[in-house]
């Protein structure tokens, strides 16, 4: 047990170093438009907008603008906020006594004396920013490198496989899964992927007809260039590209902006099919990940080149919007739902209410980072 410790602590250590500039540097762009999707939706409301803080705790620096805003970088860079007039705390909690006392004035650029509506608006902002970024960087990826266009052409299939039992056969060329068209062979590989365990029903083209037929990917553990293992569905088939074969095309910029969403929509599918399979109990709890295993994939994305990193930009981008709608007090989506809740009442929960709510909001964050992290340790010493 200490050799274990020993080890864990050795790879941490020396693994580390080369993470954390990249993880600032990815964390840092998510976390800013996030915040700033907030911001300008504030702005618009008419809300006064006392702090925008990149990180927590005591200043490092920072500034105030023309309106009053305290603009600043703060000595956690993990996260970030922004505080409204009339906020009690950072996490946007109203205090009661303070909002009565105000004056006519203050309540006009007060967030809590907004409607529900604005503030909705205001708080869905961020996330919905996190939506746009990732779709801009995936779009502007896609304009410049252009999209794969390699054939979802079978040209091997692996005995004992998913693809052998369904019945595949060399010179197949796949053309829709579950009615969904298929353009390249990546296309097949990301359905694939996330469909373990999911009966898929394919058509294909063979020998100059249309068959159709059902298969099953299998989970299966697969390793990534930088060596992290993944559990994947899998069919089993093998492409090999033929000489002068086109690897992508290149696209104007409506067809990227197509392909951005997509993609993002991809991420918040995958996602939710993830956390699906965590509920039925055929999903891998190992596979969540937290702060230190974001850090070690900005490292091993850093050391590939600058397209690996806008890559994982918007896919934590992506992430980071989608968990902050999870209806979780603390969170925007526990915001929201609090909204709702004062919808359907006619007037907003008491302040105690919300004061719990925000306690088990907190646990509930602590306990996924607590067991994220210890998912990372493992992954990190096993490495």
């Amino acid at each position: 047990m200490p050799e274990f410790f020993l080890h864990t602590f050795s790879t941490l250590s020396h693994g580390l170093v080369g993470y954390i500039v990249p993880f600032l540097f990815v964390l840092t762009i998510v976390v800013f438009f996030h915040e700033l999707g907030h911001f300008l939706v504030a702005r618009w409301a008419g809300v006064k907008v006392l702090t925008f803080s990149l990180g927590f705790g005591p200043e490092l620096a920072g500034f105030n603008d023309r309106h009053g805003t305290r603009w600043k970088i703060s000595a956690i860079p993990l996260g970030g906020y922004v505080k409204f007039f009339g906020d009690d705390s950072e996490a946007s909690t109203p205090s009661t006594e303070k909002l009565a006392t105000m004056t006519a004035e203050e309540r006009e650029g007060s967030f809590h004396h907004k409607t529900v509506g604005k503030r909705a608006a205001i708080v869905v902002a961020g996330p919905v920013a996190n939506f746009i970024l990732g779709a801009l960087i995936f779009a502007g990826m896609a304009l410049y490198y252009g999209k794969p266009s390699t054939i979802a052409r079978v040209d091997g299939i692996v005995a004992d496989s998913a693809a052998a039992a369904a019945g595949f056969k060399v010179g197949d060329v796949i053309l829709e899964i579950d009615g969904s068209p298929i353009q390249s062979f990546a296309d097949m590989q990301r359905v694939v992927g996330s469909s373990a365990g999911s009966k898929l029903a394919f058509r294909v083209k063979r020998d100059g007809e249309v068959v159709s037929f059902n298969a099953t990917p299998a989970l299966k553990e697969v390793k990534d260039p930088f060596g992290n293992a993944h559990r994947i569905g899998v069919l089993g088939i093998e492409h090999k590209a033929q000489t002068g074969e086109a690897t992508s095309v290149p696209v104007g910029v409506v067809e990227s902006l197509r392909i951005g969403v997509e993609q993002v929509w991809y991420i918040i599918s995958s996602t939710f099919k993830f956390l699906g399979s965590l509920f039925v109990g055929t999903g891998n709890p190992g596979e969540v990940s937290g702060v230190l295993g974001i850090a070690k994939l900005s490292g091993q994305a850093a050391s590939a080149g600058f397209q690996f990193v806008v890559n994982l930009c918007a896919i934590l981008s992506v992430s980071i919007g989608l968990l902050n709608l999870f209806p979780i007090p603390l969170l925007d989506g526990g915001h929201l739902m609090f909204y709702g809740a004062e919808v359907l009442r006619g007037r907003p929960l008491s302040e105690r209410t919300q004061e719990v709510g925000f306690r088990i909001g907190l646990g509930l964050v602590l306990m996924l980072m607590v067991f994220a992290t210890y998912n990372d340790i493992l992954k990190l010493a096993g490495s």
